[in-house]
């Protein structure tokens, strides 16, 4: 019996990043979590908003993270819900980044959290920041596809 492959889905998605930055390219990072950081993702406790990835002795680490523990944790465990996680890249796409990130401007975001294979994934973007007329450039752009969406709705009634 072959095991059917397991679609990926969505754990927590970082809404702020696409409006702040401006990305550059995509990496999915494995991520090395405990055993109640897996069960708390499985119900989808997760929050991405408030985290970013910083280099520290040639890997790459996830803070501000929030993962909240389930109240059925184990008793003998004591939960962090912002420990610092490491994320898991070939050693060339790391040291890749590292050299991106070392110029001028870029930084290293995380977009989402998925599971993939039955594994937790994080979506990373390599990002530069956006000035803040390009931030009221984003929110004309959406504003005017909103309000193409409802004229369109209000057609076909």
């Amino acid at each position: 019996m072959a095991k059917k492959p397991e679609t990926s889905s969505r754990i927590a998605d970082n809404k702020k990043a696409a409006y702040n930055y401006f990305f550059e390219e995509r990496h999915e990072a494995g991520m090395v979590l405990h055993g109640w950081e897996v069960k708390a993702l499985r119900e989808g406790k997760a929050q991405l908003t408030d985290g970013y990835v910083v280099i520290k002795d040639g890997e790459l680490y996830l803070i501000g993270c929030q993962i909240n523990p389930l109240k059925t944790a184990s008793t003998h465990v004591n939960p962090d819900a912002t420990r610092i996680k490491k994320l898991l890249l070939h050693k060339e796409e790391i040291l890749r980044l590292i050299g991106k990130v070392e110029q001028k401007g870029y930084t290293l975001v995380p977009l989402n959290l998925h599971w993939k294979d039955g594994r937790a994934k994080c979506d990373i973007a390599l990002a530069k920041g956006k000035a803040e007329h390009d931030k009221r450039d984003t929110i004309k752009e959406r504003e005017g596809k909103r309000e193409v969406e409802r004229a369109m709705k209000s057609r076909h009634r």
